[in-house]
């Protein structure tokens, strides 16, 4: 089986990297990627290579919609870059992203103002901290920032006891921002806790780190919460996962956090997925043998994955 390393420069630093790496294959069901963060270690790196087989390996299930609400996504820039992110996307949800440890919370509320405007009062407004906040510092923060009026605030804090107290503080104070977990789901070890604690409103799902579209809709089940599908900043070939995923979700009550090849400055597909009008067309497009060679990740880097995946293969079994 041959198997391909990418490298692609990102637009913007994202996540802490300026450049997404991964490996690609394909197999009898199709192209699969696993493309775990480079934090992720042992066995955490075993449900992002159960959804890359099951890529490669077996079909996906039934899609019960053909095209999928998706949001864009605003990294940490300035207001002017920020407002012209929003308005060239033509999606009418916008996620951004704050607690950047490298900025201070009067830029997050500039951020913020600038995608406001650019979305008007009836666009859809959700942040993301990534989990950097405490429960005093997230309160604080959300009654600053509940102005913008928010669809949500995605893992404000890190750990699922300080998210439950959070909701609970933010009823005490008549604070009416909904709270999604994210890596209190998909890195916790047990994300029904979240469920049994009541430490969130929604859910959010993402395929590589949850070990594939099968496990996923599973997950959506046992959970009972609304969900929102979100990428591990993918190329194509894994956004495909995710389209499969919010495509069979029997109800999908918000836009989805999949509109994000554009934070690449390539892929290794002709025609990336990507969002027109805010929706996404539920495809699975395939790469080439010219994108595949021009993106190709330099040889100690493409070894460092293939060691990293035979790794990880012999903990999967």
């Amino acid at each position: 089986m041959d198997t391909y390393v990418y490298a692609i420069p990102l637009r913007t630093r994202f996540r802490g990297i300026d450049v997404r790496e991964g490996l690609l294959w394909e197999g009898p069901a199709g192209w699969a990627e696993w493309s775990p963060f480079l934090d992720y270690s042992g066995a955490e790196l075993v449900p992002w290579l159960r959804a890359a087989r099951e890529a490669a390996e077996r079909p996906w299930p039934a899609p019960v919609r053909d095209r999928v609400p998706v949001n864009v996504t605003v990294p940490v820039v300035g207001p002017d870059q920020a407002h012209a992110i929003v308005t060239g996307s033509g999606c009418r949800t916008a996620k951004v992203k704050v607690a950047d440890p490298r900025t201070v919370l009067a830029e997050d509320i500039a951020r913020l103002e600038a995608v406001r405007d650019a979305l008007g009062p009836a666009g859809r407004l959700r942040i993301d901290a990534n989990g950097a906040w405490d429960v005093d510092t997230a309160r604080r923060n959300l009654a600053e920032l509940a102005r913008f009026d928010l669809e949500y605030a995605e893992q404000p804090c890190p750990d699922v006891e300080d998210l439950a107290a959070l909701r609970r503080h933010l009823a005490h104070d008549g604070i009416d921002v909904p709270i999604a977990a994210d890596e209190s789901i998909r890195r916790s070890g047990d994300p029904e806790r979240v469920v049994a604690l009541e430490a969130a409103d929604v859910a959010v799902l993402k395929v590589q780190p949850l070990g594939g579209v099968a496990a996923c809709l599973e997950l959506a089940e046992r959970l009972g919460l609304p969900v929102v599908v979100s990428s591990a900043l993918e190329t194509s070939v894994g956004l495909a996962a995710g389209l499969a995923l919010a495509a069979a979700l029997p109800e999908l009550p918000y836009a989805c956090g999949l509109n994000t090849s554009r934070l690449l400055v390539d892929d290794v597909v002709d025609e990336p997925l990507a969002a027109v009008d805010g929706w996404m067309e539920v495809r699975r497009p395939v790469p080439t043998p010219t994108r595949l060679a021009a993106l190709a990740a330099d040889p100690a880097t493409a070894g460092k994955w293939a060691r990293r995946r035979e790794a990880t293969g012999r903990l999967a079994g």
